[in-house]
């Protein structure tokens, strides 16, 4: 479940910071208990990430379909 503070990040905060979670996990000399806090928090990050491209899909799917709409009217 993400917080209001992760609802609050741009696409490109919450890649960015995931980018770093996943480096320090990679690098490893972290306790278990670190590792597992990063990983919790990469799987928050990922899932604002997955949100925001969702959000643009849906964006880009709907001007799509408009275009399409209008093209169609056109040849009409």
């Amino acid at each position: 479940m993400t917080s209001k503070v992760d609802e609050a990040l741009s696409y490109e905060q919450a890649r960015d910071e995931l980018i770093e979670v996943v480096r320090r996990l990679e690098a490893g000399g972290t306790t278990l208990e670190e590792s597992l806090a990063l990983w919790e928090r990469g799987e928050e990050l990922a899932t604002v990430c997955r949100r925001w491209l969702k959000g643009a899909r849906a964006r880009l799917d709907a001007a799509l379909t408009e275009e399409e709409a209008e093209e169609a009217g056109e040849e009409e």
